[in-house]
């Protein structure tokens, strides 16, 4: 399995221009995995491992190097995914499975450039599957993959592919705590995929909207603003005009469920929103 996958994974390496304590510029290098999707050079990766790249260039399975050409990467800040072109014809494209049907306990490896020294392979177990989890930077991420399997520096957007050698997920992130060992997290490709395929068409991808500002309610939250309810997701401002304003949400509303699904958190109501299609009606409980 590995061998049918390890020929469409590649080393990304970056240059990034970056300041010192006394404000000078200096070119950080940085490292990355991307993983062929279509034979004719279009390469899969995270928005974080190209995001304000001067310079990217492209190691492939037979020792090929690649400049790219930065006018071909197209990028989803909000989902971390991007996709750019190599000019390079007749590459081995990796097989994306089914991650719907993954289940707790089904083996899974991680395959990526990781510490920047190379391709390597890492073997682990679906942990769990999570919905949604905030990164270090403030940003929510939906349709994870928990996985024990080692995700490294280096291994961010690289294929995690389950016994059959298909990709279900891509790489991430991993956690940081000191008190935590081997939990790591892939964007699961029924999340990603709709994604890449805007990117690779349109060169840009849309997502749900619904145009309120939102704070998490918990139990001082509650006392402070003398809240009915102990959770769910404040509505501390509405957009003239957007679709919450049109549906009567208001400014002091709690949101406490979408389609049926508790939304115990601003983070958790966001996930659903971004787990809607855009024009797709969305049912919520409103206090």
């Amino acid at each position: 399995m590995v061998a049918k996958v390890t020929p469409s994974v590649v080393a990304i390496t970056t240059e990034v221009v970056t300041y010192d304590f006394f404000n000078r510029p200096f070119t950080q290098t940085g490292g990355g995995t991307g993983w062929i999707i279509s034979p004719d050079g279009v390469i899969v990766t995270n928005n974080h491992v190209v995001e304000g790249a001067r310079a990217v260039t492209v190691k492939l399975h037979d020792g090929s190097i690649y400049k790219v050409d930065l006018s071909t990467i197209a990028a989803d800040p909000l989902s971390d995914l991007a996709v750019f072109r190599i000019d390079a014809d007749g590459l081995t494209p990796a097989v994306v499975g089914d991650s719907g049907r993954m289940q707790v306990g089904d083996w899974v490896l991680a395959i990526g450039n990781s510490l920047g020294e190379g391709i390597r392979a890492s073997v682990g177990i679906v942990s769990r599957q999570v919905p949604f989890l905030q990164s270090p930077e403030g940003q929510i991420l939906v349709g994870l993959i928990e996985t024990d399997a080692a995700i490294n520096p280096g291994n961010s957007g690289g294929p995690l592919v389950n016994l059959a050698g298909e990709v279900v997920g891509i790489n991430t992130i991993k956690s940081i705590r000191q008190d935590v060992d081997a939990v790591g997290w892939a964007i699961s490709m029924k999340t990603a995929l709709p994604i890449i395929t805007q990117l690779i068409r349109k060169g840009k991808a849309s997502h749900p909207y619904l145009g309120v500002s939102l704070y998490t309610v918990d139990q001082g939250v509650a006392e402070q603003f003398n809240l009915p309810v102990t959770e769910g997701a404040l509505v501390t401002s509405v957009q003239p005009g957007s679709p919450a304003d049109r549906a009567g949400l208001r400014e002091g509303d709690v949101i406490i469920a979408a389609e049926g699904q508790e939304t115990p958190s601003a983070e958790a109501f966001v996930a659903a929103i971004r787990s809607s299609d855009v024009g797709e009606k969305l049912t919520m409980r409103v206090v």
